[in-house]
């Protein structure tokens, strides 16, 4: 086979480097290096700030795979400054939880400026990824949904249940308050933006990241059709577990788990997936607790589970390249 369509289903840190190893692995393979992927990210964590419209996944997916992002904190821009939120700051302007560089302000006012224009979010992101160079490497970045989509966290403030925005919960509070349940505003409503089933039912593979199982691929999970589409695609589906050894490698999915009574185990977060799932990608040290599959969404199945040689664990871009090489590997072996 010398080429494929992948469709993936991802997040922001651990999504975005996983899925720029993935490409990095294609690009190695002179038979596969023409491949296309389609990324299908998460939108239910987008916040507007400052007035402008901020949508984390897509933004990072969009630097990280654009070759821009920030190295070292996974998020945000590279050689950033922060004049701006830094004035923002001297004019009492609140909230200053979320740091905004100068570069990236540039990103969110283009956005808001073109949504106040009538532009759907698709149309934008195709914009935006054209900038970053995306569709020369054979990535097409898709907004899960057009609809405005926005994930609040209850917690308990004086005794009583308040809803916060997840940013706040995610970024100011590091998820420290306990998280009582998770109300995803406006999903009921959205529909699957352009092109996303179609990538979905089309697909010769189709891959989940090692992203938030709950906050991320969870919500693109909830949109209409997604679920279904990947229930009735005839392309395998590979997971790749975002725990090793039980705990997250970065972010606070523990918590996130911990919210909808789901056990920090790496086989429980399989059991997500169960419905559509073929195979399992997992770190040694949770071979252990591999076992039968019980589907939350659907009709019981049972994964491949197989462990990567190595650790989940993508120190590095090569690292990353690895990992993605061996769900790569995984999928094919199941064509």
């Amino acid at each position: 086979m010398t080429l494929m369509k992948i469709a993936a289903l991802a997040g922001g840190v651990g999504g975005a480097r996983f899925l720029r190893g993935l490409r990095d692995a294609l690009d190695a393979d002179a038979e596969l290096a023409d491949s296309d992927l389609t990324v299908i990210a998460n939108t239910g964590d987008d916040i507007t700030l400052f007035g402008l419209r901020v949508c984390p996944d897509v933004d990072t997916l969009l630097y990280t795979l654009g070759g821009g992002g920030n190295e070292e904190q996974g998020w945000g821009r590279a050689e950033e400054s922060f004049t701006v939120q830094g004035e923002l700051a001297a004019y009492g302007v609140e909230p200053q939880w979320f740091g905004l560089g100068d570069k990236d302000f540039g990103t969110h006012i283009a956005r808001s400026l073109w949504l106040g224009q009538g532009v759907t979010p698709t149309a934008i992101t195709e914009r935006l990824a054209r900038r970053w160079g995306l569709p020369q490497r054979h990535i097409r970045l898709l907004p899960m949904t057009d609809a405005p989509v926005e994930t609040h966290v209850v917690v308990e403030r004086d005794g009583e249940p308040v809803a916060i925005h997840f940013q706040e919960w995610w970024v100011a509070e590091r998820a420290a308050t306990t998280a009582q349940r998770f109300v995803v505003a406006g999903l009921d409503r959205a529909a699957a933006a352009p092109g996303v089933l179609d990538a979905l039912r089309s697909a010769d593979l189709i891959i989940l990241p090692p992203s938030n199982p709950v906050v991320s691929i969870g919500i693109i999970l909830g949109v209409p059709g997604v679920r279904d589409a990947l229930r009735g695609s005839a392309a395998p589906v590979v997971g790749v577990s975002p725990l090793v050894g039980g705990r997250p490698v970065r972010g606070h999915a523990d918590a996130c788990l911990a919210a909808i009574g789901v056990p920090s185990e790496t086989m429980s977060v399989a059991g997500l997936y169960a419905d559509f799932l073929d195979a399992w990608l997992v770190d040694p040290a949770d071979l252990p607790a591999t076992g039968p599959v019980g589907a939350t969404g659907g009709a019981p199945a049972t994964p491949l589970v197989v462990a990567h040689d190595g650790p989940l664990l993508m120190s590095d871009r090569q690292a990353a390249a690895d990992i993605a090489r061996a769900a790569l590997d995984l999928g094919l072996s199941l064509m």
